[in-house]
């Protein structure tokens, strides 16, 4: 390492979410209070090479950044660091991009580097760490699909935006007696749609992890009509497969790129017309769910997540990711961390949802309560204190 002041570097990699910028500014201060300077690296990883690309980061230049939506250093999910093709599939990076990454860290006098990022981004920072960069990952995701942590920042802010979407839905929706689907981001995960399902007083609620069928929900809304409710909403994950078992999803940019899920919205609703003659509207969120100002949870969560990242780099606890689970911040390694978490169908939200009537579009007609207590599906238990957190299994994390 050249002779220089401490540094501590920063990337923001893979797809925008709310609160990437409070975790900025969470290093930078944290940092500050312990004589190291920060450097941000620009559009992801692809700062880090030729041409190198960076901006020194201090408490001047991230004021007023707290609550700003996006990353003020930018981020890319395409270009020479790709790493994933698929939920687990993972490319090996080119090794002169792994030197030149080192030249790079060697040049700039860093300490350590903070990369913040889902799993895809965090399968790049594991191989970073398994060439010997010092490296420490924190994670970012609306879909909330890491195993390793109770909830990434950003997820709370993308479920606020579906369940305000659900809010206006309802009064149109009930005002000219429709059907109204609103598909939402997730990936292969269902957290959001479950979330905003719940929080926004959703009728039907279709997850990648709950098979479904077009009868059950058709049957759904007749349901309601009975009841003498005249309209519904319904929440469809992107991820959902079709009762047939399909993926839906549109083109596939390049050899190297996973595949762009979306669309399954437009055929639901499309098939409850057919099949019931009821008029039904579909509204595709997209990428509204990414952008925007963090919640207040998600300010706090990314806050804690810049600082402790930086004690992870002061303590050269690399190869490590900062975890969450309520009320302690902890650590778990990134080979652990950049494993996928799925809904549990037999988790306390999906009980609850249940409860409240909730359509999953399956055949279950068992009373909800009957999951409880020790239910399992996939090895999953239901309870916290069975050691999970609503349904997400607890791994062996160190705590702080």
């Amino acid at each position: 390492m050249a002779d220089g002041p401490k540094r501590i570097g920063v990337l923001t990699a893979g797809g925008d979410c709310p609160g990437l910028n409070a975790v900025i500014r969470g290093v930078v201060k944290s940092a500050g209070t312990h004589g190291y300077e920060v450097v941000g690296f620009l559009k992801g990883y692809e700062g880090l090479v030729d041409p190198v690309s960076y901006i020194p980061l201090t408490n001047k230049n991230t004021t007023g950044i707290l609550g700003q939506g996006g990353t003020i250093l930018g981020s890319t999910n395409k270009g020479r660091f790709a790493a994933t093709v698929g939920v687990n599939d993972r490319l090996e990076l080119d090794p002169e991009l792994i030197a030149g990454v080192k030249t790079t860290m060697e040049h700039l006098n860093i300490s350590g580097l903070i990369c913040i990022g889902g799993d895809g981004s965090l399968a790049v920072a594991q191989q970073f760490h398994e060439q010997g960069i010092p490296v420490v990952g924190v994670p970012k995701t609306i879909d909330n699909d890491l195993s390793s942590t109770a909830f990434t920042f950003g997820f709370f802010s993308a479920v606020f935006c579906a369940t305000d979407a659900l809010d206006r839905l309802h009064t149109t929706a009930a005002s000219h007696e429709r059907v109204m689907v609103l598909e939402v981001m997730g990936r292969h995960a269902g957290w959001i749609a479950l979330y905003a399902g719940v929080a926004g007083g959703g009728d039907v609620i279709l997850i990648p992890e709950i098979p479904w069928t077009f009868e059950t929900v058709c049957q759904a809304v007749i349901t309601r009509e009975q009841r003498g409710k005249k309209f519904t909403l319904i929440v469809v994950a992107e991820g959902a497969e079709l009762p047939s078992g399909a993926l839906v999803t549109q083109e596939r940019r390049g050899e190297q790129k996973q595949v762009r899920l979306g669309g399954i919205g437009n055929i639901v609703g499309a098939e409850i017309e057919k099949r019931l003659g009821k008029e039904t509207r579909t509204v595709v969120l997209g990428h509204l769910q990414r952008g925007g100002a963090p919640t207040t949870f998600d300010r706090v969560l990314a806050t804690q997540y810049g600082a402790h990242a930086v004690r992870l780099i002061i303590e050269r606890k690399f190869g490590q990711m900062v975890t969450y689970w309520p009320p302690d911040m902890g650590t778990v390694s990134l080979l652990d961390a950049i494993k996928l978490s799925a809904v549990n169908p037999a988790c306390s939200a999906v009980q609850a949802a249940r409860a409240l009537g909730i359509c999953f579009g399956d055949d279950n007609k068992a009373a909800p309560w009957s999951y409880i207590p020790g239910a399992e599906t996939n090895g999953t238990a239901c309870e916290a204190g069975n050691g999970t957190f609503l349904g997400i299994p607890k791994p062996e994390v160190a705590k702080h």
